[in-house]
């Protein structure tokens, strides 16, 4: 059991680095050019636009741009959580940011993320009326909704505490350069499955 634990963290650093490596490849105008082909591919989704609360992460560098997705979901009316991670821990929180503008007074961390501070009165999703839809984050994904995260658990864990949530497990879907897509991502009895993936597929299948 140790051993076949040990060969799936193996398997899946391996799969970090080479997808890193893919995604740093790319230069900015790509980047650019594929978030907007995933951005239309989600703001004409039949769940994004029925979904009310709506949990979005505030991109990296190596992920797909998720400043087009805030501003339509500001203008539409919905109502938007990000998250706020635990540095040590696998905790997360998705909370409720209240305008665009919001963002630039949000505390930059270590990891060049900027996240509400902890010292700030905010409404955190589950304790109001949970979430209909999680945009999600990652380094890479297969088409069975398997995904490689950074290895902290962030994810996993927030949608674990979803479940047990009246509203129950909001509908996911992540968001992906055509770079991101494996044949198939290595995971264990923690890893939650996504139920969608979204990328630019215009050039053919990988």
């Amino acid at each position: 059991m140790a051993a076949a634990a040990a060969a799936v963290r193996a398997a899946k650093q391996s799969l970090r680095r080479e997808i890193k490596r893919r995604v740093a490849a790319l230069n900015e105008p790509e980047k650019q050019r594929q978030s907007q082909a995933v951005c239309q591919k989600l703001l004409s989704h039949p769940k994004y636009l029925s979904s009310e609360r709506v949990a979005v992460f505030l991109s990296m560098d190596d992920e797909v741009r998720t400043d087009s997705i805030l501003t339509h979901m500001f203008a539409s009316g919905k109502i938007c959580f990000i998250p706020r991670y635990e540095r040590n821990s696998n905790h997360m929180d998705m909370l409720r940011l209240s305008s665009q503008e919001d963002i630039h007074n949000l505390q930059l961390t270590s990891w060049n993320i900027r996240q509400p501070g902890h010292d700030e009165p905010r409404e955190e999703a589950l304790d109001t009326g949970g979430l209909d839809l999680i945009l999600m984050p990652g380094l890479g994904f297969d088409r069975s909704g398997r995904r490689l995260g950074r290895g902290k658990g962030f994810y996993d864990t927030y949608l674990e505490r979803c479940m047990a949530h009246p509203q129950g497990k909001p509908y996911t879907i992540a968001l992906a350069y055509r770079e991101q897509i494996c044949e198939q991502v290595p995971v264990d009895q923690r890893d939650v499955l996504i139920d969608e993936v979204l990328y630019d597929d215009q050039q053919g299948a990988l």
